[in-house]
């Protein structure tokens, strides 16, 4: 249960009422358990929609949702969505293109990204039929953290620092494994068919989006990786809707 804790520090901003301690090899392995950190934050947006729709019409509870999925992330993956934006919007080859994400501050190409990301899912998500609803609510974010280990697992480093360096250091086919059984289970027994249909689509749009990474950069960042995780839950609920309307 620890390396479960360690993936929800890590991805949330949720207070533990313990401290942990971790290192770089606790961290990767702690990638096993990156699905089960999605589910339980969306168990937490399910049961925020509850008490939402009660309170407000469905277009402000579903806007209040995607806030409180970014507030309570602390908005770490929408970081790297605004960064990859500005690093391909960026004139250079590949240094160029790792300076940009590398600098802390954002362009307009960044803002960009986020607002149409955030409008995307917004949207999406208000689209999805309230029969679906919790159940994609709970789906989304963990397809989309099994995405982050995808990424991960065995692939290059773009850079010998930062997060996703660490990240690569310490995952293994264990943690992809683990990972996938976990998002596979939930993927059936949330919608079925669908939800299988869901996660292979997000695989299949991972490994093309990791494999254009390799190909330009020599390997992935963190912020790569964020990037791929928001793309990641916009495609589940587009997907979802799909499914839907076919």
């Amino acid at each position: 249960m620890k390396l479960y804790f360690i993936a929800l520090q890590f991805l949330t901003v949720v207070p533990l009422p313990f401290r942990l301690r971790w290192d770089e090899r606790a961290l990767g392995r702690s990638m096993a358990f990156f699905p089960l950190a999605g589910l339980t934050l969306g168990t937490l947006l399910a049961g925020a929609d509850m008490l939402f729709a009660a309170l407000v019409p469905r277009p402000v509870s579903d806007l209040l949702l995607v806030a409180l999925l970014a507030g309570v992330t602390g908005a770490l993956h929408l970081d790297g969505l605004a960064d990859v934006c500005d690093g391909l919007a960026a004139r250079g080859g590949r240094e160029r293109f790792l300076a940009v994400m590398k600098d802390p501050r954002v362009g307009a190409v960044g803002v960009v990204g986020l607002v149409l990301g955030l409008a995307l899912k917004y949207q999406a998500l208000l689209a999805v039929p309230d029969d679906l609803k919790r159940q994609a609510l709970l789906l989304f974010p963990a397809v989309a953290r099994y995405a982050q280990v995808q990424m991960t697992v065995g692939a290059n480093r773009a850079r010998q620092d930062g997060l996703g360096a660490a990240f690569i250091a310490g995952t293994g086919m264990f943690q992809l494994v683990t990972a996938g059984t976990i998002t596979a289970v939930a993927a059936w027994l949330l919608l079925g068919p669908a939800g299988m249909a869901v996660l292979a689509a997000s695989v299949l749009f991972t490994g093309g989006f990791r494999w254009w990474f390799h190909r330009h950069l020599g390997g992935v960042t963190g912020d790569v990786i964020g990037c791929a995780s928001e793309l990641n839950e916009i495609l589940c609920l587009l997907v979802i809707l799909a499914l839907h309307r076919g």
